[in-house]
């Protein structure tokens, strides 16, 4: 049988997503976790790998197991053998043809940031932090430029293994309740770090180094070396992948709405 899981975690740790020979990973601790709980090895497939720092709210994986037991049972059993800042969210049994990656229909992104003269303490690698006033209204202005489908090269790591920069942009939207700035991103897919090449752009433009114009320059040169440089991990949480309803995959965890 196949079955989905969400997972929520806390990326500071670990050295991001996929499994490495170090073991330091959170693909490493959930399979783990799974495969202690299950007494039989299980491999499982995300929707998006995150990077080392990059915090996860409904990371959905999938994985195949002959292994009968209660949904509830594979939250309650695996979340006993993970550490405090993993945890199962929710299994469900889905249909053999699903696919946690390929079936996803588009994945979010948020960054939280916190503008203030001095760096966070408590929120540390939880927010990101820029000691500049940002302007919401030129940053949204050139968040407008980028929306749709475009060849993201320029905001594209060099070590990126995707087949083509093309991707579509469905939204990016910007709001801030106090000191703490929010910026939520929808797209169809990701090149690697293009959500963190993204944000030192718009973080370029909202503290005035930059004019929101200049956002459609750095598009169309195609051209890594013209944007901002990638800015840091902290504060990116991968909010997760929707699906068609016919897979009945959750949408939404308790921690959706993190940071409140």
């Amino acid at each position: 049988m196949r079955v989905a899981l969400g997972i929520g975690y806390r990326g500071q740790a670990y050295q991001g997503w996929q499994s490495q020979p170090g073991g330091r990973t959170v693909q490493d601790r959930v399979e783990a976790a799974l495969s202690q709980f299950a007494g039989a090895g299980i491999r499982t497939l995300c929707a998006g790998r995150t990077d080392a720092g990059v915090h996860a709210i409904n990371q959905v994986v999938h994985f195949d197991t002959a292994i009968d037991r209660e949904p509830f049972s594979w939250v309650r059993g695996s979340n006993r053998y993970l550490p405090d800042d993993i945890a199962v969210q929710w299994c469900r049994p889905v249909a053999d043809a699903f696919h946690a990656r390929n079936d996803a229909l588009g994945r979010c992104y948020r960054f939280v940031v916190l503008e203030s003269p001095v760096r966070p303490a408590l929120e540390a690698g939880l927010v990101a932090w820029v000691m500049r006033p940002l302007d919401a209204d030129a940053m949204r202005a050139a968040a407008a430029l980028l929306v749709g489908e475009h060849d993201f090269s320029s905001f594209r790591a060099a070590e990126c293994q995707a087949m083509s920069p093309v991707k579509t942009l469905r939204s990016i939207a910007i709001s801030r309740r106090g000191a703490y700035w929010r910026f939520e991103f929808d797209a169809n897919a990701y090149l690697h770090h293009m959500v963190r090449n993204l944000m030192g752009c718009l973080v370029a433009v909202g503290s005035g180094r930059r004019a929101p114009e200049w956002i459609a320059e750095v598009l169309a040169a195609r051209d890594r070396r013209v944007a901002a440089p990638t800015f840091p991990a902290a504060g990116l949480y991968f909010v997760g992948p929707y699906y068609d309803a016919r897979w009945a995959i959750p949408a939404q965890v308790p921690a959706a709405d993190w940071p409140p």
